[in-house]
């Protein structure tokens, strides 16, 4: 019950009476703490899903008894067009760790100096900038494939301007944390008017206080799900579990082809859901959903603990299989390759290997010289196919 009161403050602070727009909002604490939250996690972000979309670095926040868990960083579709996102941070005064809030508005303003990554160095935002109803995402410092998103540039100088120094990665402004203050532009942009965070943050958060993996308690400040391509997009974590899988050799390419035409067809029969209802699930479709995602999980988790791991030998033609798979995974992980088409590819590679092993057995675990040249040749296919699928 107390989890419950407590979870209960901190997003009422955000709604109870106080307008859409509003002004200060990062000076007011929602939530206090007596022990520091733990450090930042290091992860990957997810692929921007495509236009219109700003990344929300992922956070500590905190509900009695448990203590802090983590929020996974997020792309999120802004309230409207020409607002930034303002991060949420913890600040220690007084023997107190204070949360402040994260919100919206014209500018970014300060967020206790933590370097979040992806643009959000400890001063403003470098992942991108507004030209008018459009917005342009800088790739030097956010994953966006360029190939589906074009409003794209490249600025490096973000990274040395803005960042702050974090090799402990710090997640909390104060004495024992990151020593810094508002500058001139941050004063200015903490006065403004501001915009509470979207109801699908808002339900992100919460999402994350129910998933008893994300509580440092649990998890020792490394959480199962640290960053989503979306709010809801489970998809990616699994995603990235795949290609782990792929990577580490415990997924073969006929289980990666298995588990990612199932990723595929669900993502499919989301997209149908989400058509046919404005947009939004229903809760039994959620439910559904949920369901449908709880069996893949545990699917890839048998799947990477059976004895059917990946061996290519040592030898040119594994080399060139172990190399295949590689970029397989780096493209599924970087989302440059969707479920649908890892699918394929990995059907192509488990062809291959099908072939190289009934020949194997034909000529006393040997190639011969056609063998080897017809093998090379379908692998020298299937390494083209790959590249054009991570590129387009």
């Amino acid at each position: 019950m107390k989890k419950i009161l407590k979870s209960i403050v901190l997003f009422v602070a955000f709604t109870i009476v106080m307008p859409q727009v509003y002004a200060q909002v990062s000076l007011g604490i929602n939530i206090s703490a007596r022990i520091a939250p733990p450090a930042l996690p290091v992860y990957t972000q997810p692929v921007c899903p495509g236009d219109g979309y700003i990344w929300t670095p992922g956070y500590w926040a905190y509900a009695d008894p448990d203590g802090y868990y983590w929020v996974p960083g997020v792309w999120v579709r802004p309230p409207h067009v020409g607002v930034l996102w303002t991060p949420a941070y913890w600040g220690y005064v007084g023997g107190v760790y204070g949360f402040h809030a994260g919100y919206w508005g014209p500018h970014v303003g300060f967020y206790g100096g933590v370097n979040y990554g992806f643009g959000y160095g400890g001063v403003g935002f470098g992942g991108g900038v507004w030209a008018g109803n459009v917005f342009r995402y800088n790739t030097a410092v956010a994953n966006v494939n360029t190939t589906v998103v074009h409003n794209t540039y490249i600025n490096k100088t973000v990274i040395n301007n803005n960042t702050t120094i974090n090799n402990n990665r710090t997640s909390f402004n104060g004495p024992g944390g990151v020593n810094a203050s508002p500058n001139e532009q941050e004063r200015s942009a903490m006065n403004e008017n501001h915009m509470q965070p979207t109801s699908n943050q808002m339900d992100h958060q919460q999402t994350a206080s129910r998933d008893h993996n994300q509580f440092a308690s649990v998890n020792h400040g490394a959480p199962a799900t640290t960053a989503m391509n979306r709010v809801n997009g489970r998809s990616f974590n699994q995603q990235g579990r795949i290609a782990n899988g792929i990577s580490s050799g415990k997924l073969n390419a006929g289980e990666t082809k298995n588990l990612e035409n199932r990723e595929a067809n669900l993502n499919k029969e989301v997209r149908t859901d989400r058509a046919d209802n404005g947009g939004h699930l229903t809760g039994q479709e959620r439910n559904q959903v949920n369901n449908q995602q709880n069996k893949l999980s545990n699917s890839i988790d048998a799947d990477k603990h059976n004895a059917n791991n990946a061996n290519y030998g040592n030898n040119e033609v594994g080399q060139r299989k172990a190399n295949q798979q590689q970029r397989i995974a780096q493209g599924i992980r970087n989302g440059q390759m969707n479920a649908r088409q890892a699918a394929r590819t990995e059907n192509r590679e488990q062809n291959i290997n099908r072939n190289i092993n009934t020949d194997r057995r034909a000529n006393d675990g040997r190639l011969t010289a056609q063998q080897h040249r017809q093998i090379n040749h379908q692998q020298n296919r299937a390494s083209r196919q790959i590249s054009h699928q991570r590129h387009g």
